[in-house]
């Protein structure tokens, strides 16, 4: 299976392509009832943070982050993409290890989202209607708890595919896995995460984790209009 470059700058880059969509600007039901709703509601409120002139200042740059990470928190099934990315290692932690890791691993993806910013069309009125037709809903499919929704990202600089993995967690329908031109998010962590604790420690690996994360905050820019 292909693989992405294991470099700290990757693996922002593939968690920040997937909040580049934009979604038409369409009203969001409090509720969502189908796994395309639910993919629709959260990529539109991550794009309200990024696209907030105002959080984009550089000394709200940590405000910035911490409504990103909540808006993960709320809407991603973080512990589950924690436990798909560590993969065998996961079942040899207690419940507070797995909640530590979780806890980091939630983080690391907030600050990754957070160096990202966003560039529109000087002609288009919103950040919604610049990209109405870059996002393309290809189809959904669901097997009992679990989903699929796939996308398309087409522009004349990129042509992508995203597939999105949902789980129905309490009637919520929450991502847990992205699937860029049929490489696997988790599983790309999982193989980066796995070479590392092969030689050295789940603790080293946590630790590594804790080191790019302040690299990634060199990222962190306004967005240039």
């Amino acid at each position: 299976m292909r693989q992405i470059p294991s470099t700290p700058l990757t693996w922002a880059m593939m968690t920040g392509l997937v909040t580049l969509l934009v979604l038409p600007g369409t009203a969001v039901a409090s509720t969502e009832h189908t796994p395309t709703a639910s993919v629709r509601s959260t990529l539109s409120e991550l794009l309200q943070i990024l696209d907030n002139q105002e959080l984009n200042q550089p000394g709200r740059s940590e405000e910035r982050r911490l409504q990103i990470e909540r808006t993960l928190r709320s809407r991603v099934s973080y512990e589950e993409m924690a436990k798909r990315s560590l993969g065998g290692p996961w079942t040899d932690l207690n419940d507070a290890e797995r909640q530590e890791f979780a806890d980091l691993f939630i983080q690391f993806l907030a600050k990754s989202v957070a160096g990202w910013t966003i560039e529109r069309d000087p002609l288009a009125d919103s950040i919604n209607e610049d990209h109405d037709e870059l996002v393309h809903y290809l189809s959904e499919q669901r097997v009992d708890s679990l989903s699929e929704v796939k996308t398309r990202l087409r522009s004349h600089k990129v042509d992508t595919l995203l597939d999105f993995r949902l789980v129905n967690q309490s009637g919520n329908w929450r991502v847990y896995d992205v699937v860029i031109d049929h490489v696997s998010l988790a599983g790309n962590y999982r193989a980066q995460f796995s070479s590392i604790i092969r030689l050295f420690s789940l603790a080293e690996l946590e630790n590594k984790i804790k080191t790019i994360m302040p690299i990634l905050k060199l990222f962190e820019k306004t967005t240039p209009r």
